[in-house]
This record gives structure tokens, sequence and C-alpha cells, in this order.
């Protein structure tokens, strides 16, 4: 008889341990994707910018050498992440193929222009700087005009801000939980201790002494459901990373350490805090008090 109830509280703390360990690793590990998408938010934002082209159309009458130190210039401007020629005939076969139709065929002529294909860096890439770089390049003879969706650009810039701030609100409001969640489960698992804690206590156990095996109990606990978070983690990073390639989510490995290493620093010391004040509330408790 003894021994199986011995079995049935050995299954109860193996259960309790388990659950713990769950709740630690699901909520640090929702708290290591918003991480991820707090620290690859702007390299998202930046993508998308780079892939907004300014299109400088040049006139028939451009000479060659003109057109060529035109493209040299922009491709060794600081705010040039690519410059591309693009011929008239080249162009021609890209409407071409994309309405599936040749319309110079009865038109008798290209009515197409060579131009340029400008990819700037990121950081340029706001309303203000765009207008700047505009008016310079417009000003030389030999551009006829210089063409890229300014309502885009603006749409994109102003959502980005917003984006920015409301992740920057999610992601403090979210910490607050998940340090609240994980504490949670450390009272529960302290609460059904506390019996064992006021027995101690009653035959001259110090505080210190009763706390030790309660707190490196829920550190373990806490580092274990880390690591499985961390896991999960990078099993998600890999993943975005095979499918999204050119977001280099694996780059920055300095930055991906530092997450990693702040989900584990989280698993260990909202543990520790949490066991410490659970147990110390239950040292305080008088024996009547401990039943309600």
């Amino acid at each position: 008889m003894a021994s199986s109830f011995e079995k049935y509280q050995k299954r109860r703390l193996i259960s309790s341990y388990f659950s713990v360990v769950i709740s630690i690793s699901l909520v640090l590990f929702l708290l290591g994707l918003l991480g991820l998408l707090v620290l690859n938010g702007k390299k998202v934002g930046d993508h998308f910018k780079e892939q907004i082209p300014i299109s400088i159309y040049l006139k028939d009458n451009a000479k060659e050498v003109e057109i060529t130190q035109l493209k040299q210039s922009l491709a060794l401007a600081e705010y040039t992440k690519s410059a591309t020629f693009v011929s008239k005939e080249e162009a021609a076969e890209k409407h071409t193929a994309e309405i599936g139709e040749n319309y110079m065929e009865f038109l008798g002529y290209n009515p197409l222009q060579n131009s340029i294909d400008v990819r700037m860096i990121a950081e340029y890439v706001t309303p203000e700087k765009i207008e700047e770089i505009v008016s310079e390049i417009s000003t030389k003879s030999f551009v006829d005009e210089v063409v890229y969706d300014k309502p885009l650009i603006q749409k994109l810039y102003d959502n980005l801000k917003k984006i920015s701030l409301w992740v920057l609100i999610i992601s403090g409001v979210f910490t607050f939980i998940a340090v609240l969640l994980i504490n949670s489960s450390i009272r529960l698992s302290v609460y059904a201790k506390r019996f064992t804690i006021k027995t101690m206590q009653m035959v001259g156990a110090t505080k210190r002494f009763i706390r030790r095996p309660f707190i490196w109990k829920s550190v373990r606990l806490g580092v274990l459901g880390s690591l499985v978070a961390m896991i999960g983690m990078a099993l998600v990073l890999f993943y975005l990373n095979k499918t999204f390639p050119e977001l280099q989510l694996l780059d920055d490995t300095l930055l991906l350490g530092s997450l990693f290493a702040f989900i584990f620093l989280m698993g260990f010391v909202i543990t520790w805090i949490s066991t410490f004040f659970a147990t110390q509330r239950f040292l305080n408790l008088r024996t009547d008090e401990l039943y309600y």
C-alpha cells in the first residue's frame, strides 16, 4: 500500500515538474520569437526598401560616354546598392514577354528609352532623401525623366515607423506577461509543498536551508525550459532562413547569440526570483494560514 502511494506521489511530482518545464519553455519560446521579430524587423523592412527601383530614362541623343559616366557615378555613390543599365531593346523584350504581344510590329518602331535602374541602400529610402537624389540626377541635360513610386515609398516609410513602435510596445507587454506566467507556474509548484516547508521550519531548519533546494530545483527546471525554448527557436530560425535566404537571418551571429543568451538568463533569473519569494511567503505564514 505504501509502495503504491509512493509511486503515485512520484508520478504526481514528475507531472508537476513536467508542466512547469513546458510552461516555461512555451513562454520563453514565444518571447524568443518576438525577440527574433524585433531584431530582424529592421532587416525585413530594409529588404523591402531596397527592392524599390528608381528608373532614370535617358534621351535618345544621349552619348555613350555620358551614359557610361552616369552609370559609374551612380554605382560608386554612397546611396547606391545596385545600378543596372537597361537598353531600349532589352526593355522591349521584357514588355513583349509581359503582355504576350510584340507591339513594335504594328508601331514600326521602338518607343521605349534606354534607362538605368537604381536600387538604393535602405537608409536612403526616405521621401526626403530620394527627392534630393532625384533632383540632382534630373539636372543632367541627357536625362529625360526620373521615375519612382513616390506614394509607395511614403506609405512604406510611414508603415515601418508605426510597426516599429508597436513591436516595441508589444515586446514590453509580452515580457511582463512572460514574467507573470513563469512566476505563477513556480508559485503553484512551491504551493504544493507548503506543508513540507512549514514542517522543516518547525523542526528548526533555517529559512536559507529550506529555500536552497527549492531554488536550485526550480532553477534547473528553468534552465531546462529555456534550453527547450532555444531548440524551438533554432528550428524556426533555420526554417525561415531556408525559406527566405535573401533576408540572411543567420548572418549576424553576435546578435542572435545575445538573444539566445537573454532567453537562457530569463529562464534562470525568473525562476530563481520567483522561487525565492514564493518560499519566503510560505515561510512567513502561520500554520493555520496554510489551508487558505
